[in-house]
């Protein structure tokens, strides 16, 4: 049927003196093909299926449009547009900044994100304070980039200023390398970035090239603007409507807080501490339908992996749970390791379960956390907080906007379950978030050196040792 489809609209286009408008093909065919590279920050095929910002973004677009959804993903952002432009896609969603080079071979449509260029350099390897102390030293960029034209246009200002292009690796690649001292200098969007320097936490910003750099979809220069347009007016919609917030959100909402010390502390901690528990949480996860890694990931935040942690509250354990909870799961020592991480991961996917049906993954995890951490009547609360501003109660994003005005009168007074302290859930989901992530990075990778992130016991700040606050008022 598709191949009937692809051949009546070559036949169109043979019998007429100029195609038909690329949106007419795109309906007529029955399917938006969009060129994508392989980056966190665009799109990933993981275990759970495809994912990513700009798959999110076209996977809306072409509901939108009423038509299915055809991925062309390449390996590096050097083959976009040369897909592009050979006529393999019809757009390209890639996380591409609006250059003038660019703009000599194709359109380019709103922008929908503005990001920060940075040069960036290994903390301890001499952090440079202007581009003259920069000349001279190894810098390695991703070829075809915007980065490299940014690096041209300094270099008429420094005759003397001299980089390396790559068209092999993707800007993660590259930052590994700045990060093993195998390069002093990169370039990195602040999106990429505030991915990356969670696993590579001795990594730096030294100077800032350039703010608010926008990024947008690429079309086809010759093919008219009727998709174009569409996807205009598609993503000026979804910023009004919360849902390009809500993507934001999804994948770069607990990157904004980065912590260096209890970041590399974490890392130490997954060799040193987590080897002796980390059976109890894969059999946990089995047994429960969680990612052993997220429950790992609770326990960090909840105690540090450690079996012993009792807080001044009363709450206790790896997973520091209360003698409510514990009784509720008929649990007889809240000390013990395996009780305490079963319990947990029993009362995790009790949360998980209470959380609406619709709503989808991942604010589903987020809220079933926020329920962890603070009580799931509080979540409830804030879900009546989000209506009556007129927001999406189904989202994460609303609902962490919503949580911390709990412990305000205005709005806990006209509530049923009354004050909380609804900042720390907030922050609690977002260090989860942080530490999991890092979690699925060391898994992929455990045949890294970790010694490179040790740190001293006497670096890791009183307040880390303390044991989280949670449970306080669970139900």
């Amino acid at each position: 049927m598709r191949l009937l489809l692809y051949l009546s609209v070559a036949a169109l286009i043979g019998t007429c003196s100029s195609p038909p408008p690329l949106l007419d093909q795109v309906l007529e065919v029955g399917e938006l093909r969009v060129v994508t590279r392989d980056s966190p920050t665009a799109y990933v095929e993981g275990p759970d299926g495809p994912s990513g910002p700009e798959f999110d973004l076209a996977r809306e677009f072409a509901d939108e449009l009423g038509v299915a959804l055809v991925i062309e993903p390449v390996q590096s952002v050097s083959e976009v547009l040369p897909h592009l432009m050979a006529g393999k896609s019809h757009m390209a969603a890639a996380g591409l900044s609006i250059t003038e080079s660019r703009r000599d071979f194709v359109s380019f449509g709103h922008p929908y994100e503005l990001v920060d260029m940075h040069l960036i350099y290994k903390l301890g390897t001499g952090k440079p304070n202007s581009i003259d102390e920069v000349i001279g030293r190894p810098i390695e960029v991703v070829a075809g980039t915007s980065h490299v034209d940014m690096l041209a246009s300094l270099r008429r200002a420094y005759p003397e200023l001299t980089w390396t292009e790559n068209a092999d690796v993707e800007v993660a690649d590259l930052l590994a390398k700045v990060a093993a001292g195998e390069v002093d200098f990169t370039i990195a969007d602040s999106t990429e970035f505030n991915i990356q320097r969670h696993f590579y936490p001795d990594l730096r910003v030294a100077l800032d090239l350039e703010i608010g750099d926008p990024l947008a979809w690429a079309f086809p220069m010759d093919s008219g603007d009727s998709l174009l347009s569409r996807a205009d007016d598609f993503l000026i919609k979804i910023d009004r409507t919360g849902l390009l917030a809500q993507i934001k959100d999804r994948y770069y909402g607990h990157t904004n807080k980065f912590d260096y010390v209890g970041t590399r502390n974490f890392i130490r901690h997954y060799e040193s501490r987590l080897p002796r528990y980390r059976e109890m949480f894969e059999e946990a996860g089995r047994e429960w339908g969680v990612d052993w890694r997220l429950l790992a990931a609770i326990g960090y935040q909840e105690s540090h992996w450690r079996s012993g942690a009792v807080s001044p509250t009363g709450v206790r354990g790896i997973m520091m749970l209360t003698e409510d909870t514990a009784a509720y799961l008929g649990l007889d020592d809240r000390l013990d390791p395996r009780n305490s991480i079963f319990g947990g991961a029993q009362y995790y996917a009790r949360q998980t379960e209470r959380v609406a049906d619709t709503v989808d993954e991942p604010d589903r995890t987020w809220m079933a956390l926020a329920a962890y951490n603070v009580g799931f009547n509080h979540v409830k609360d804030a879900r009546q907080i989000v209506e009556w501003q007129g927001g999406n109660p189904d989202t994460w994003v609303d609902i962490s906007k919503a949580l911390p005005l709990l412990a305000q009168q205005k709005w806990y007074s006209r509530l049923p379950f009354g004050y909380a302290r609804g900042w720390e859930p907030v922050l609690y989901v977002n260090n989860i978030r942080s530490y999991y992530n890092i979690m699925k990075w060391l898994t992929a990778n455990e045949e890294m050196d970790l010694r490179e992130f040790d740190v001293p016991e006497d670096l890791e700040p009183p307040e880390s040792r303390k044991p989280s606050k949670a449970a306080e008022a669970r139900t």
